[in-house]
């Protein structure tokens, strides 16, 4: 397993990151080898935040996040909180294969709301504040359900394994999932 402990608004500390990699020695028992692990410790104001972002070795990704008045704290609820995911999904993620497919590249935007101009009474149309990308990997919808609930997500963009086109699957207001399917050809 490789280990990365990064330190954001704080001095680095030597025993906190051993921490940190013991406590992910834990869930290394229900994982397959090779993977990574990327851990962020921050903190703002007096709130400690551990951020932990895990690799399989088939693409799979794990994340969690933390946040408390305590960095060993942190780290023990964010630790806690993926090693319930990992026993969660123990069986799916050993039997996971990967799906042949194009990843096809997305840009995701998040745009702040319309505003209206007070000195002139006008509506401002809504602008870009964040733009980031990624690939749109192929899987069926059984793997991206898995995948949007092991990071935590709302919805998740993916490439479907048997049309190839772009699909989005999230998680709707009422308890239930929801898909969308672009190019659908029965529409």
């Amino acid at each position: 397993m490789h280990f990365s402990v990064t330190f954001r608004h704080m001095e680095a500390s030597e025993p906190l990151k051993e921490y940190a990699v013991e406590k992910l020695q834990k869930i290394r028992k229900y994982l397959p080898d090779p993977i990574q692990a990327h851990v962020v410790l921050s903190t703002e104001k007096h709130l400690h935040h551990a951020d932990v972002n895990i690799t399989l070795h088939n693409g799979i990704a794990l994340k969690g996040s933390e946040t408390t008045e305590d960095m060993y704290s942190s780290v023990d609820l964010v630790i806690a909180k993926l090693e319930r995911q990992v026993r969660k999904y123990k069986e799916r993620i050993r039997t996971h294969k990967p799906a042949d497919g194009p990843s096809v590249p997305v840009r995701y935007q998040v745009m702040a709301a319309a505003s209206l101009d007070a000195a002139e009474g006008e509506s401002r149309g809504a602008r870009v504040i964040k733009s980031s990308r990624f690939l749109a990997k192929a899987m069926s919808i059984d793997e991206a359900v898995m995948q949007m609930n092991l990071l935590g997500n709302d919805f998740l963009v993916f490439t479907n394994a048997e049309s190839l086109e772009i699909n989005v699957v999230y998680k709707r207001k009422d308890g239930n999932l929801g898909l969308i399917e672009t190019g659908h050809k029965g529409v």
